[in-house]
């Protein structure tokens, strides 16, 4: 840290779902103060507040450090920020690394918010507790957004692999052979055949004539829809699951329509003006979903002191597990989503 210890004023933060536990502290290792907010405005502003009251009264200049994890942080990571504060993500990988080697006699939210205290006095002379800390850099806002759109791509991707996954079983119960004829319950002729009537099993008294009028079905696919009607089979069940599959397979043509949607009207747009984006989309291999998740996650290269760190952020290398004589890495473990540094927290399979 650049900043002279005897100007710095700290703020250590706990961050929870709904509350916030905060500690204010000198270099020295003092605690000046400890209380908890709410996360409403009225609990920012009394944050502010009492930052303010120590801060002006000594002329301290204030570093801010929090967890960034699920996202709760938000949005008071970008409020401290705007108060010209430095912001100090603190790395729960690397923390949980730190509480191994230093372990606390118990938890709590109080005790966390005071081990980020703990965490910036020892960083002026421990490496491995700097490493904890990790200063928030600013962030072009393509980049940004690009982190917002991606993530939202993603949880709908992730929703409609769920209802696939769900689509299918229930079509194996009470449908057995129906899914023979497709390499996907998620294809779209396949699901415009299954939402083409209004329950099950009116699919096996389809006409030939009828079954080419439907979209993307075609010839190919109607003759594989004729020879399994010849045996089509419905279980007992059909009856009261028949709504259930018509209803997930309305979702996932709906969820498919809005995946494409974000792409092609919002990401593409966005990514043009990110030169992360565009650096990555020249290179073979990297198309613009996967060189705008990166750019959303990555915001700015200038986070990363080497290659290595960049390589580990994004899943691209391991950790080092080694003891005594044993020589070993493992794999960097998903964090989740984070709030003041959602891209330090990020998944290590950005592209899957």
């Amino acid at each position: 840290m650049s900043e002279e210890k005897s100007v710095q004023l700290r703020v250590s933060m706990d961050v929870g779902y709904r509350r916030h536990s905060v500690a204010i502290g000198l270099p020295s290792g003092e605690v000046l103060e400890e209380f908890e907010i709410g996360h409403r405005l009225e609990g920012f502003q009394d944050f502010f507040s009492r930052i303010e009251k120590h801060s002006h009264k000594q002329g301290y200049s204030v570093s801010v450090a929090m967890e960034g994890y699920n996202g709760y942080a938000r949005p008071l990571d970008s409020m401290v920020r705007q108060h010209g504060y430095r912001l100090y993500n603190i790395n729960n990988l690397k923390l949980a690394r730190f509480k191994e080697i230093f372990p606390g006699s118990a938890k709590s939210d109080r005790i966390d918010a005071r081990k980020g205290l703990e965490l910036f006095q020892l960083s002026d002379h421990l490496p491995l507790a700097k490493e904890v800390l990790q200063e928030v850099s600013g962030t072009p806002q393509e980049n940004e957004v690009l982190k917002r759109l991606t993530r939202r791509r993603r949880r709908l991707v992730n929703e409609r692999v769920r209802v696939v996954n769900n689509l299918q079983a229930d079509l194996q119960a009470v449908c057995p052979g129906l899914l023979e004829i497709t390499s996907e319950a998620s294809n779209q002729w396949f699901l415009n055949f299954l939402l083409s009537v209004k329950t099950l099993p009116q699919p096996a008294r389809i006409r030939k004539a009828t079954l080419l009028k439907i979209p993307a079905v075609g010839r190919k696919y109607a003759s594989l829809i004729e020879g399994w009607q010849k045996r089509a089979y419905f279980g007992a069940e059909v009856d009261w699951v028949s709504e259930m599959i018509q209803e997930d397979g309305q979702r996932c043509v709906e969820l498919e329509e809005k995946i494409k949607a974000l792409l092609q009207t919002k990401i593409k747009q966005v990514a043009k003006e990110s030169k992360i984006a565009n650096i990555l989309i020249s290179l073979p291999g990297f198309g613009p979903v996967c060189s705008s998740e990166l750019a959303g996650e990555i915001g700015t290269i200038e986070r990363f002191s080497k290659e290595g760190g960049l390589a580990l952020y994004l899943g691209m290398s391991t950790l080092d597990n080694s003891s005594g004589k044993y020589q070993g890495t493992e794999a960097r473990q998903h964090t989740g989503e984070s709030g003041n540094d959602d891209r330090l927290g990020s998944s290590s399979k950005i592209c899957a």
